[in-house]
Protein backbone atom coordinates (compact mmCIF):
# COMPACT_ATOMS: atom_id res chain seq x y z
CA UNK A 1 0.00 0.00 0.00
CA UNK A 2 1.41 3.58 -0.97
CA UNK A 3 1.80 6.63 1.33
CA UNK A 4 -1.37 8.27 -0.26
CA UNK A 5 -3.89 5.15 0.26
CA UNK A 6 -2.32 4.68 3.73
CA UNK A 7 -3.14 7.84 4.59
CA UNK A 8 -6.67 7.60 3.54
CA UNK A 9 -7.07 4.39 5.23
CA UNK A 10 -5.82 6.13 8.67
CA UNK A 11 -9.04 8.73 8.36
CA UNK A 12 -11.17 6.57 7.42
CA UNK A 13 -10.58 4.68 10.23
CA UNK A 14 -10.47 7.41 12.69
CA UNK A 15 -14.05 8.80 10.94
CA UNK A 16 -15.17 5.54 11.76
CA UNK A 17 -13.78 4.81 15.75
CA UNK A 18 -16.14 3.60 18.45
CA UNK A 19 -14.86 5.03 21.71
CA UNK A 20 -15.12 1.96 24.36
CA UNK A 21 -17.48 4.44 26.63
CA UNK A 22 -19.91 4.57 24.04
CA UNK A 23 -20.08 0.78 22.85
CA UNK A 24 -20.09 -0.32 26.56
CA UNK A 25 -22.90 2.32 27.29
CA UNK A 26 -24.48 1.19 24.60
CA UNK A 27 -24.54 -2.55 25.31
CA UNK A 28 -25.84 -1.46 28.50
CA UNK A 29 -29.00 -0.31 27.11
CA UNK A 30 -29.30 -3.00 24.75
CA UNK A 31 -29.35 -5.45 27.45
CA UNK A 32 -32.02 -3.23 29.37
CA UNK A 33 -34.37 -3.24 26.35
CA UNK A 34 -33.91 -6.51 25.47
CA UNK A 35 -34.83 -7.99 28.59
CA UNK A 36 -37.81 -5.62 29.26
CA UNK A 37 -38.63 -6.15 25.54
CA UNK A 38 -38.85 -10.11 25.98
CA UNK A 39 -41.05 -9.64 28.88
CA UNK A 40 -43.59 -7.18 27.51
CA UNK A 41 -43.96 -8.92 24.11
CA UNK A 42 -43.86 -12.43 25.74
CA UNK A 43 -47.82 -13.03 25.13
CA UNK A 44 -47.54 -11.50 21.55
CA UNK A 45 -44.38 -13.77 21.00
CA UNK A 46 -47.00 -17.01 21.91
CA UNK A 47 -49.69 -15.51 19.69
CA UNK A 48 -47.75 -15.33 16.94
CA UNK A 49 -46.23 -19.07 17.15
CA UNK A 50 -49.78 -20.37 17.40
CA UNK A 51 -50.81 -18.40 14.21
CA UNK A 52 -48.00 -19.65 12.41
CA UNK A 53 -48.17 -23.29 13.73
CA UNK A 54 -52.08 -22.93 12.72
CA UNK A 55 -51.30 -21.68 9.10
CA UNK A 56 -48.93 -24.63 7.60
CA UNK A 57 -48.14 -26.64 10.79
CA UNK A 58 -44.32 -26.12 9.90
CA UNK A 59 -41.55 -24.50 12.47
CA UNK A 60 -42.45 -21.04 13.82
CA UNK A 61 -38.98 -19.95 14.21
CA UNK A 62 -36.97 -19.35 11.13
CA UNK A 63 -32.95 -19.04 11.36
CA UNK A 64 -30.23 -18.53 9.59
CA UNK A 65 -26.47 -17.38 9.45
CA UNK A 66 -24.95 -14.08 9.17
CA UNK A 67 -22.16 -12.20 9.68
CA UNK A 68 -21.79 -9.77 12.44
CA UNK A 69 -19.25 -8.12 14.97
CA UNK A 70 -15.54 -8.59 13.68
CA UNK A 71 -17.31 -10.13 10.81
CA UNK A 72 -17.98 -13.25 13.13
CA UNK A 73 -21.11 -15.90 11.74
CA UNK A 74 -24.06 -15.83 13.75
CA UNK A 75 -27.35 -17.73 14.02
CA UNK A 76 -29.96 -15.14 13.50
CA UNK A 77 -33.86 -15.89 14.46
CA UNK A 78 -37.17 -14.68 12.90
CA UNK A 79 -40.42 -16.06 13.12
CA UNK A 80 -41.22 -17.66 10.03
CA UNK A 81 -42.52 -15.56 7.13
CA UNK A 82 -42.20 -17.95 4.02
CA UNK A 83 -42.65 -21.16 3.29
CA UNK A 84 -40.75 -23.76 4.50
CA UNK A 85 -39.11 -24.30 1.21
CA UNK A 86 -38.44 -21.15 0.10
CA UNK A 87 -34.69 -21.62 -0.68
CA UNK A 88 -35.15 -25.30 -1.92
CA UNK A 89 -32.40 -25.26 -4.80
CA UNK A 90 -30.01 -23.83 -2.40
CA UNK A 91 -29.49 -20.83 -4.26
CA UNK A 92 -29.80 -17.27 -1.64
CA UNK A 93 -32.82 -15.08 -2.88
CA UNK A 94 -33.97 -11.75 -1.43
CA UNK A 95 -37.24 -10.85 -0.47
CA UNK A 96 -39.16 -9.01 -2.28
CA UNK A 97 -42.10 -7.18 -2.62
CA UNK A 98 -45.06 -9.79 -2.94
CA UNK A 99 -43.42 -12.30 -2.75
CA UNK A 100 -44.85 -15.28 -3.33
CA UNK A 101 -42.54 -17.27 -0.91
CA UNK A 102 -44.24 -15.73 2.03
CA UNK A 103 -47.45 -16.96 3.66
CA UNK A 104 -50.73 -14.98 4.57
CA UNK A 105 -49.70 -14.92 8.33
CA UNK A 106 -46.10 -14.00 7.06
CA UNK A 107 -47.05 -11.31 5.03
CA UNK A 108 -48.53 -10.16 7.78
CA UNK A 109 -45.70 -10.43 10.32
CA UNK A 110 -43.41 -8.95 7.64
CA UNK A 111 -45.29 -5.69 6.74
CA UNK A 112 -45.68 -4.82 10.57
CA UNK A 113 -41.98 -6.08 11.42
CA UNK A 114 -43.38 -8.35 13.68
CA UNK A 115 -41.10 -11.11 12.46
CA UNK A 116 -37.84 -10.09 13.83
CA UNK A 117 -39.00 -10.02 17.24
CA UNK A 118 -37.43 -12.94 17.85
CA UNK A 119 -34.38 -11.27 17.56
CA UNK A 120 -34.53 -9.43 20.92
CA UNK A 121 -32.78 -12.45 22.06
CA UNK A 122 -29.86 -12.12 19.83
CA UNK A 123 -29.35 -8.90 21.19
CA UNK A 124 -29.73 -10.15 24.45
CA UNK A 125 -26.57 -12.60 23.45
CA UNK A 126 -24.47 -10.22 21.96
CA UNK A 127 -24.98 -11.47 18.85
CA UNK A 128 -26.93 -7.89 17.47
CA UNK A 129 -27.68 -4.20 19.20
CA UNK A 130 -30.74 -2.39 19.52
CA UNK A 131 -29.45 0.19 16.80
CA UNK A 132 -26.96 -1.00 14.16
CA UNK A 133 -26.65 -2.05 10.47
CA UNK A 134 -28.76 -4.88 9.17
CA UNK A 135 -26.83 -8.05 9.33
CA UNK A 136 -26.60 -9.79 6.01
CA UNK A 137 -25.44 -13.01 4.63
CA UNK A 138 -21.87 -13.55 3.32
CA UNK A 139 -22.89 -14.32 -0.31
CA UNK A 140 -23.96 -10.71 -0.75
CA UNK A 141 -21.57 -9.33 1.50
CA UNK A 142 -19.12 -10.81 -1.24
CA UNK A 143 -20.96 -8.30 -3.91
CA UNK A 144 -21.13 -5.32 -2.20
CA UNK A 145 -17.83 -5.58 -1.17
CA UNK A 146 -16.65 -5.89 -4.70
CA UNK A 147 -18.56 -3.06 -5.35
CA UNK A 148 -17.91 -0.64 -2.36
CA UNK A 149 -14.91 -2.44 0.41
CA UNK A 150 -16.16 0.43 2.89
CA UNK A 151 -18.46 -2.47 4.09
CA UNK A 152 -15.50 -3.94 6.11
CA UNK A 153 -16.19 -0.87 8.77
CA UNK A 154 -19.47 -2.19 9.76
CA UNK A 155 -17.48 -5.01 11.54
CA UNK A 156 -16.96 -2.49 14.29
CA UNK A 157 -19.89 -2.60 15.58
CA UNK A 158 -22.77 -5.38 16.16
CA UNK A 159 -25.73 -5.15 13.99
CA UNK A 160 -28.50 -4.03 14.50
CA UNK A 161 -32.73 -4.95 15.06
CA UNK A 162 -33.28 -1.09 14.16
CA UNK A 163 -31.14 0.86 11.42
CA UNK A 164 -31.72 4.09 9.96
CA UNK A 165 -31.01 2.73 6.43
CA UNK A 166 -33.76 0.46 6.56
CA UNK A 167 -36.14 3.07 8.59
CA UNK A 168 -35.60 5.10 5.26
CA UNK A 169 -34.27 2.69 3.09
CA UNK A 170 -37.17 0.23 3.44
CA UNK A 171 -36.19 -3.69 2.65
CA UNK A 172 -33.38 -4.13 0.38
CA UNK A 173 -34.56 -6.08 -2.62
CA UNK A 174 -31.71 -5.00 -5.25
CA UNK A 175 -27.81 -4.10 -5.31
CA UNK A 176 -28.43 -0.35 -5.92
CA UNK A 177 -30.61 -0.92 -2.57
CA UNK A 178 -27.64 -2.43 -0.80
CA UNK A 179 -25.51 -0.31 -1.65
CA UNK A 180 -27.34 2.90 -0.69
CA UNK A 181 -27.92 1.06 2.54
CA UNK A 182 -24.27 0.73 3.11
CA UNK A 183 -24.07 4.84 2.54
CA UNK A 184 -26.76 5.07 4.99
CA UNK A 185 -24.91 2.62 7.60
CA UNK A 186 -21.42 4.35 7.35
CA UNK A 187 -23.14 7.67 7.81
CA UNK A 188 -24.69 6.33 11.00
CA UNK A 189 -21.28 5.00 11.67
CA UNK A 190 -19.89 8.29 11.09
CA UNK A 191 -22.27 10.35 13.40
CA UNK A 192 -23.15 7.42 16.16
CA UNK A 193 -23.90 8.25 19.42
CA UNK A 194 -26.65 6.91 22.37
CA UNK A 195 -28.62 9.62 21.87
CA UNK A 196 -29.08 8.85 17.65
CA UNK A 197 -29.56 5.86 18.56
CA UNK A 198 -32.35 6.83 21.03
CA UNK A 199 -34.14 9.09 17.89
CA UNK A 200 -33.83 5.87 15.34
CA UNK A 201 -35.46 3.58 17.92
CA UNK A 202 -38.29 5.94 18.82
CA UNK A 203 -38.63 6.55 14.95
CA UNK A 204 -38.71 3.49 14.08
CA UNK A 205 -41.50 1.97 17.02
CA UNK A 206 -43.60 5.02 15.92
CA UNK A 207 -43.39 4.04 12.15
CA UNK A 208 -44.33 0.45 13.17
CA UNK A 209 -47.34 2.01 15.74
CA UNK A 210 -48.70 4.26 13.18
CA UNK A 211 -48.73 1.41 9.77
CA UNK A 212 -46.56 2.76 7.79
CA UNK A 213 -44.65 0.36 5.54
CA UNK A 214 -41.04 0.69 5.40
Amino acid sequence: MDAGMAEIEAEKSDIYYISPFNAALKRFFDIVLAVSGMIVFSPLYLVIWLMIKIEDHGPAIFSQERIGYKGKPFTIYKFRSMVTDAEKDGEAQLCHEDDDRLTKVGNFLRSHHLDELPQLWNVLKGDMSFVGPRPERECFISMILERNPDYRYLYRVRPGLFSEATLYNGYTDTMEKMLERLRMDLDWLRKQSVWLDARIVFLTVWSILSGKKF
